[in-house]
């Protein structure tokens, strides 16, 4: 075997070990609400309302710099366009599972179009999970600007 594709070989498999550690750190319980919450962000870039409004309870609030609001509005706001959550880059997570709630911390740079500008934030994102017959639901979405960058 040739010493590059020996390092080559070498580099793939410390890859693979790696992202099978950063896997692992999760119970299978916190890995599901770390891919729902992933899923979100992927419906709400493709205004995809539909698996929303199966997402969040009916009775679910939503905190954003501009205000907070209900289900209903939140799910008309991504639908018309009001914001658009193009996408959001994912710097850190975290989730602690209490009885039948979820709490995930996303720290996030959120590429957004509000009201036709575009515009790109650091929050902290705050989402509660309630699950109620075997699913899990959203029951809060918050965002706290910060200060700086979460790549940084």
């Amino acid at each position: 075997m040739k010493i590059i594709d020996m390092k080559t070989s070498i580099i793939g498999l410390l890859i693979i070990f790696s992202a099978q550690w950063s896997y692992a750190q999760y119970s299978a319980a916190e890995q599901e609400i770390i891919d729902l919450s992933k899923d979100k962000w992927q419906w709400m870039s493709d205004k995809n309302v539909d698996e929303l409004s199966a997402l969040f309870h009916e009775k679910a609030m939503f905190v954003h710099m501009g205000g907070s609001w209900g289900t209903e509005r939140e799910l008309d706001i991504i639908k018309g366009g009001g914001i658009w959550y193009k996408k959001a880059d994912i710097h850190e997570v975290s989730v602690n599972i209490i009885d039948n709630t979820a709490i995930l911390l996303n720290r996030i740079d959120l590429l957004a179009e509000v009201g036709g500008n575009e515009v790109t934030n650091p929050f902290e994102v705050t989402e509660v999970f309630i699950k109620q017959d075997g699913r899990w639901k959203l029951g809060s979405l918050s965002f706290t600007r910060l200060m700086v960058r979460g790549g940084n």
